[in-house]
This record gives C-alpha cells, sequence and structure tokens, in this order.
C-alpha cells in the first residue's frame, strides 16, 4: 500500500521516476504463498486462535509451531535464553525481541557493618575511607571477578550512635540479582574518659572528702577549674552547660558536660583526724 503512490522524496529510494508521482506500484504475486513461505501456512495467525494444546513438542500453546519457529531469539534454534536487564526486565538471546512476561530479578539483602568512631570524630566530623571487596560482572555479562572499591564515609558532628550510611548496590554481582546495599552503622568507640549521652557527655570525677577544686577534662583537650563549695554527697552530679557533643538538628549548639562525683572515703583515719572531726 505504500508503494503505490511512490516512496516520499525524502526516503533517497532510487527506483522512483523522474519527475516524481508516476512511480506506480502494484503486488503481482498471490499473497497467500507470502505468508505459507515465511509461516508455514496461508493464515499467520491460525496458530495464535486455532485453541490446540502447547506441549513439549515445542508449540507455542495455542496449538501452533510456537514463537521460536516463528521468530529466532538467542544464538541458535531452539535455544531461547533470557537475560535481566538493570532494571530488572527480561529479554531474549542478544536482545532482537522481548517476549513473555517481564522477569523481575529479586534485590540481595542488604550488607550491613558496624563502623566504630571515635567521641573526637564525632565532636569534630572526619572523612573515614573503606576498602570493600565484591564481585563485578565482566563485560560479556555472565562471568564475574573480584574488586576492589574505596567507599569515602564524611562523619557529621554529632552524628548519633545508629546512624546509617548506605551505598546503594555496592555487594556482589551476578548475571540474575541486583545486588545488595551495603550499609556501615555508626557505632560510639569506648573512650577512656568519657560516655556518651545523645549530645551529652558524662565524666566521672573522683574526689576525696577534704577536696575543694578540680581540673575537669572537656572533649577538645582543655582543662575546666571547679570549685566546691556544698557538700557532695555520694553520687551527686553536677552539669556544665554547652562543653557537650554538636547537636547535629541545631547548628551551633552543643550538648552538655554532665560530671558524676564519686566520693572515695579513707579506709581508716588517725587518732588526730578523729578528734578534729569530733570538734
Amino acid at each position: 500500500q505504500g508503494l503505490k503512490n511512490g516512496p516520499p522524496p525524502e526516503s533517497g529510494f532510487q527506483g522512483s521516476a523522474p519527475g516524481g508521482g508516476n512511480f506506480h506500484y502494484e503486488f503481482q504475486g498471490n499473497p497467500r504463498d507470502t505468508f505459507q513461505m515465511f509461516f508455514g501456512g496461508d493464515d499467520p495467525f491460525a496458530s495464535f486462535f486455532s485453541g490446540g494444546g502447547g506441549g513439549g513438542d515445542g508449540g507455542d500453546g495455542f496449538g501452533g509451531p510456537g514463537l521460536s519457529r516463528m521468530f529466532h531469539f538467542g544464538g541458535h534454534p531452539g535455544q531461547e535464553e533470557m537475560d535481566v536487564d538493570d532494571e530488572g526486565y527480561g529479554h531474549f538471546g542478544d536482545g532482537h525481541m522481548g517476549g513473555g512476561r517481564p522477569q523481575r530479578k529479586r534485590q540481595d539483602s542488604a550488607v550491613v557493618r558496624e563502623l566504630p568512631v571515635s567521641l573526637e570524630d564525632i565532636y569534630k566530623g572526619a572523612t573515614k575511607k573503606l576498602k570493600i571487596t565484591h564481585r563485578v560482572l565482566n563485560i560479556d555479562g555472565r562471568s564475574t571477578r573480584t574488586e576492589d572499591k574505596i567507599l569515602t564515609i564524611d562523619i557529621k558532628p554529632g552524628w548519633k550512635a545508629g546512624t546509617k550510611i548506605t551505598f546503594p548496590k555496592e555487594g556482589d554481582q551476578t548475571p540474575n540479582n541486583i545486588p545488595a546495599d551495603v550499609v556501615f552503622v555508626i557505632k560510639d568507640k569506648p573512650h577512656s574518659v568519657f560516655t556518651r549521652e545523645g549530645s551529652d557527655i558524662r565524666y566521672k570525677a573522683k574526689i576525696s572528702p577534704k577536696d575543694a577544686t578540680l581540673q575537669i577534662p572537656t572533649i577538645d583537650g582543655r582543662k575546666i577549674p571547679l570549685r566546691l563549695q556544698e557538700v557532695v554527697k555520694p553520687h551527686t552530679a553536677k552539669r556544665i552547660q554547652g562543653e557537650g557533643l554538636p547537636i547535629p538538628k541545631q547548628p551551633g549548639e552543643r550538648g552538655d558536660l554532665i560530671i558524676d562525683f564519686d566520693v572515695v572515703f579513707p579506709n581508716q583515719i588517725s587518732s588526730t583526724a578523729k578528734e578534729i572531726l569530733s570538734d
């Protein structure tokens, strides 16, 4: 039908008559013979709607010769292989034609690892470079090789324990899967001086009954003098505002430094001390 009025001028078809518009085409053959040559029958759609049974003879489930006979999937007749692309949809062989319902690939479960971080790094922020080893697909899309990769994590000041950093699809690659996400979970590294409670930090100060002034360390290495002007009972705590860790959602704000007093009493006292205490 498209050739009856001649090809369009922009097609570059060389068989049009000089002057254009005079080209005329008529099909001289028998259309049923043409269908017979291509499809093995004079009705190319009979195999789809004949209602016959499919089965182990390579049928298409509709009583016909099957799509594999009508269209060539893969490298050899009768050898249909479905690949799955990055979006999870199937295609046959070398991708010339997709058939059937798209096949979804499943993503592997996330690979979760703890990342210990010191309180100093939480206070200032830090950059961590971590090397992972994973399998990646070769160019043929089937075989794999082992490859190292460096992942960079920027620790933000004040990040809380339990914060998750996710690197999508950095897990092992195979022809049949969506690679797993790699997830790092922030964990507080034990500290020799402080413990953490959210954005606050706690410091345990050991004192004797006669102590009057203490030097309290801070997370940034300073010393704060603290003069005790009241009676300090066992399990007493004192709070110094703004000497804790940064508060992530409040830029410029910090938590508090909480001092827990551990009053160390002597096991014995001298007679002179007893008299003084008695007085």
